[in-house]
């Protein structure tokens, strides 16, 4: 099975800044229009992934390191497999493959363990779902991830459910950022790509949803400086900078 290549969405982004309001190729004719929906990544901007933590009950810090190189074991190739399509017993037949049958193992007890990836509600995260929701706006969740290992984040997810909808990569074989996954999301959602802004903390994916339309903050971390990038695009949410004295 072949994958598509990003680098020339990476090549794009290159220099992006954070929480700004990106409307670039197609989003470029929405700059300034009024927002009524707000998509969101899940990992490290929902929910605090770290594939480090479905491993430190089995295996030293050193092994670990070279696991999650991927130089060393092919990590990353076949994450981007599992985005895009590929089962948990086909990554790990292409680990073993290409990267040897102890590195296959490491992989196996990952996913096998992969809810324990799933360590932290991103801080301030449900609050402003809750807060999108209550001013009336259309909240929904637009990820990359892998099909198995997503069944078994869910019940470590909370925020997942004041969602009003998703749509996961490894579901429906079309992965970030490449169009069909922003294409179907925008129909299934049945929200107008002019007048929705999309969040991810990986730049090539603002490209990607740019190129169909959607405008795109990319998220750095903090909540508060989100909130504000959403409040200067219209969105009527408080920006978190209540002083107390």
């Amino acid at each position: 099975m072949e994958y598509k290549d990003s680098s020339e969405y990476k090549r794009r982004a290159q220099g992006m800044p954070a929480y700004a309001v990106m409307a670039t190729g197609a989003a470029a004719a929405h700059d300034g229009l009024p927002v009524h929906d707000v998509l969101f990544d899940f990992g490290n901007v929902l929910t605090v992934w770290d594939p480090r933590a479905a491993l430190i009950s089995r295996y030293d810090d050193a092994t670990i390191d070279r696991f999650l190189d991927n130089s060393v074991s092919g990590f990353a190739d076949v994450v981007v497999m599992g985005d895009a399509g590929a089962t948990t017993e086909e990554c790990i037949d292409h680990m073993r493959r290409t990267h040897g049958d102890a590195w296959a193992k490491v992989y196996e007890y990952y996913a096998a363990n992969f809810e324990d990836t799933i360590v932290a509600t991103v801080p301030g995260s449900r609050r402003l779902v809750l807060d999108l929701k209550q001013a009336g706006f259309g909240v929904w969740g637009l990820s990359n991830w892998a099909s198995g290992d997503f069944r078994r984040a869910v019940p470590q997810i909370p925020t997942l459910a004041l969602l009003n909808d998703y749509v996961v990569s490894g579901f429906i074989k079309e992965r970030k950022p490449f169009p069909g996954i922003y294409a179907t999301a925008i129909e299934r959602f049945g929200i107008d790509p002019a007048t929705a802004v999309f969040v991810d903390d990986k730049p090539e994916n603002i490209i990607g949803a740019n190129d169909a339309g959607l405008r795109g903050i990319c998220f750095g971390g903090d909540m508060r400086a989100l909130r504000a990038a959403l409040a200067d695009a219209g969105v009527p949410v408080p920006r978190g900078t209540d002083v107390v004295s």
